[in-house]
This record gives structure tokens, C-alpha cells and sequence, in this order.
């Protein structure tokens, strides 16, 4: 292995790390990757040396705490995330429940920060996850507003839904993603001069359906759309929140 293929066989091995959940052995990182036992050895004992891999007493493989650096200097490096975190932490607090920040990044939807509430319900997705189009609020706001993702295609729509979100502002999961949670998600425009803007990111309340029903549609759109301005004003982007 050498140069951009090598690169490539690392981040490998990182996502597959990533996404087996617990520690990895040597021949079944091999088997999995497709890489010969003795190059995958080298290639997992300098990812160890960078400490963006971790191995334990059992000789398995697990990522390494140095990604929790990387992934924070990354988090930090994005001026929406920075802009909409006071906010977050307000909105959370005030309702009790867990409130996301979804951006488009190269074509998938990713959460990009979460402040959980104080309520009982702890909702997924964490943090740089990937959140599909299709039914959810955040992949009807980029549909309706900005741009549809390539990785799950256009959010699909009932009949007069998408007509509603231009109206009213703000799109609504109700069961269609995970069955018992309420997502309702509202843009965040930042602005781009000459009056145009761009939506940057979406900004999204999940609680249990009873307690969203309490909690009430109105009300909670009525006050993210509120904050989602706040966050726009921080960005630079105006007040506005509406389409």
C-alpha cells in the first residue's frame, strides 16, 4: 500500500472500528478490509503510534482517543455550530427536551451538535451521525429550501406537506422515522448579501409524541423559529427566520 491508497485503507480501518461497536481483532479487521494480514499490522501499528487507534490487553482494536481531539477541532471549526450552541442550550433547557443541529455536508445529512434537556427521553442520533432524507425534518427543509441530499435523495412528501413548510416555516416528523418520537425542525438562514440567503443548517426539537403533544406544534414552532433567528443574527444573517 502507498500514498492516496494507503490513506484510504487508514479511514478504512477507522470507520470500521467506528461502526463494530466494540474491539476488533487483527484478522477480522483483515478479512473485513480486504488487506493482507502483515499490511494491515503496519497499517494498524502507526495508526496505534498517532493514537487514533487504540489496542488492548487482548490484542483487539478499538479507536483511540486522539479522534475525540480531532472530532472536537472540527466541531469547533464551524461558525454555525458556535453561533447556534447558546441557543441550543436555552431551547433544551427551556423545553425540557433534546434539541439537534442538522447540516448538509458533502451531501448527507449530519447532526452536527445536540444539548439534551432535562426530560426522561435520551434521543439518537448523536453527534456526527447520519440522519436519512427521506422522513425526516431536516431532509424536508433542505428539499423544500436548499438542496436535496445524494445520498438518500429528495425527503418524499405528502400531498400538500411541502406547500405547507414554505407557509409555515418549519417541517414535522411525526412517527415516520422512529416509531414513538416527534421531530419538528425549522431553517437557519445566514445572509449572503445583496438580501439573498442560505440555509447553513437546521435546527430540530425530538421528544416522545405524547410529550410533544403537550408540549404543543404551535408552540414549539413558534419558538424555534424564534431562536433559529437568534442563531442567524449571530451569524450575521438577519433576524429572519421565515422562507
Amino acid at each position: 500500500m502507498a500514498g492516496a491508497a494507503t490513506v484510504d485503507k487508514a479511514l478504512d480501518v477507522l470507520f470500521h472500528l467506528h461502526e463494530a461497536g466494540s474491539p476488533v481483532g487483527l484478522t477480522e479487521i483483515g478479512r473485513a478490509l480486504a488487506v493482507p494480514k502483515s499490511s494491515c499490522h503496519r497499517l494498524l501499528s502507526s495508526l496505534v503510534d498517532r493514537e487514533v487507534v487504540a489496542r488492548d490487553a487482548r490484542g483487539r482494536y478499538r479507536p483511540g482517543l486522539a479522534l475525540l481531539s480531532l472530532g472536537i477541532g472540527a466541531q469547533r471549526g464551524e461558525p454555525v455550530i458556535a453561533a447556534a450552541r447558546p441557543v441550543l442550550e436555552d431551547e433544551a433547557g427551556s423545553l425540557g427536551e433534546t434539541v439537534f443541529l442538522v447540516g448538509l455536508r458533502h451531501g448527507r445529512l449530519r447532526v452536527l451538535d445536540q444539548v439534551e434537556g432535562p426530560g426522561f427521553l435520551r434521543a439518537a442520533p448523536g453527534v456526527g451521525d447520519v440522519v436519512p432524507a427521506e422522513p425526516t425534518a431536516a431532509g424536508k427543509l433542505y428539499a423544500v429550501f436548499g438542496s436535496s441530499t445524494s445520498e438518500d435523495g429528495a425527503a418524499a412528501f405528502k400531498e400538500g406537506e411541502a406547500e405547507a413548510i414554505r407557509r409555515d416555516g418549519y417541517a414535522l416528523n411525526r412517527d415516520a422515522w422512529i416509531e414513538g418520537l416527534s421531530v419538528l425542525g425549522v431553517p437557519i438562514w445566514q445572509g449572503t448579501g445583496g438580501g439573498s440567503r442560505e440555509l447553513v443548517a437546521v435546527m430540530a426539537l425530538a421528544a416522545s409524541s405524547p410529550r410533544f403533544d403537550q408540549l404543543g406544534e404551535a408552540a414549539v414552532a413558534s419558538r424555534l423559529l424564534e431562536a433559529s433567528a437568534r442563531v442567524g443574527a449571530r451569524l450575521g444573517g438577519g433576524a429572519e427566520a421565515g422562507p
